[in-house]
């Protein structure tokens, strides 16, 4: 799995290592020195570990709960940011797109698109993302089974684009919480893409009467080694040097200084299963 992105990105770091591949960075791109800073930490965990590494972050967030919710810093702004951190850093980068017209446009910044996952039946936007050439990565809705992606990953390679990723960030249950079922995992893997656990969304409490979505980061490395075991060929996980600081997501992401003990642990599983 992971050598067919690795054809997609040239430069995609450490891919015969064995190991799982990490997505991890802020929720959103909040400033220039931040980005850089996560981007250099999380790369020399991964180099030491031998993780294959993509950097996070969003350049604009669109799916917000209130009207004052904040939402970025400017869209070119943002993007020449992740641009400047696959440079310097020399890592790929990902991020999420939300209407068809921007998918030419992030695409001339990062090297993997993300379909959010309540957008991921939008025929629209997965064609774009598709015809740009570029990884898509498609979340899996949370109204949807992981047999049902099979018509996402369809619609990128009729469109000529075999870059396909798919990630699990947790089923609806109920109004304001979401459950992981891990019989998508390998029910996705079983279109011949690389699957990607989102750790930390999938801990989300939505819809909270404040308007500011809640979160269970406690459980961050029990879904992780879960996702591990199960056979998830890269994980996803937001992370902050302060996560009470964060402009969004915060009460779901892992604190930076606990990604490496994470990182350790699930390096350990996946030899145990390999």
């Amino acid at each position: 799995m992971i050598e067919t992105l690795a054809n997609a990105l040239p430069h995609f770091r450490n891919t015969n290592s064995g190991q799982f591949f990490l997505m991890a960075g802020p929720c959103v791109i909040e400033g220039e020195d931040m980005a850089l800073r996560i981007a250099e930490q999380v790369r020399t965990l991964c180099d030491k570990l031998q993780i294959p590494y993509i950097f996070k972050g969003s350049y604009r967030k669109a799916n917000r709960s209130r009207l004052d919710s904040y939402t970025g810093i400017g869209d070119e702004k943002a993007l020449k940011i992740l641009q400047k951190v696959g440079q310097e850093i020399g890592v790929p980068t990902v991020t999420d797109i939300h209407e068809s017209d921007e998918a030419a446009l992030a695409a001339g910044y990062v090297d993997v698109l993300q379909i959010p996952a309540f957008l991921c039946r939008q025929t629209d936007l997965l064609i774009a993302a598709a015809q740009t050439g570029k990884v898509v990565n498609i979340k899996k809705g949370q109204f949807l089974s992981g047999e049902a992606m099979q018509f996402a990953v369809d619609k990128v390679r009729q469109s000529g684009n075999e870059h396909v990723i798919l990630t699990d960030r947790g089923n609806s249950f109920g109004y304001s919480d979401l459950v992981v079922d891990f019989r998508n995992l390998p029910a996705m893997r079983s279109f011949g893409v690389p699957v990607v656990m989102d750790v930390t969304h999938s801990l989300q409490k939505p819809n909270q009467s404040s308007g500011v979505t809640g979160g269970m980061p406690q459980l961050i490395e029990t879904i992780a080694k879960a996702a591990i075991a199960v056979g998830a060929d890269g994980l996803f996980i937001e992370t902050h040097p302060t996560p009470a600081t964060a402009k969004s997501d915060g009460a779901n992401m892992l604190p930076l200084q606990q990604l490496e003990d994470l990182l350790i642990k699930l390096t350990r599983v996946r030899d145990a299963v390999r």
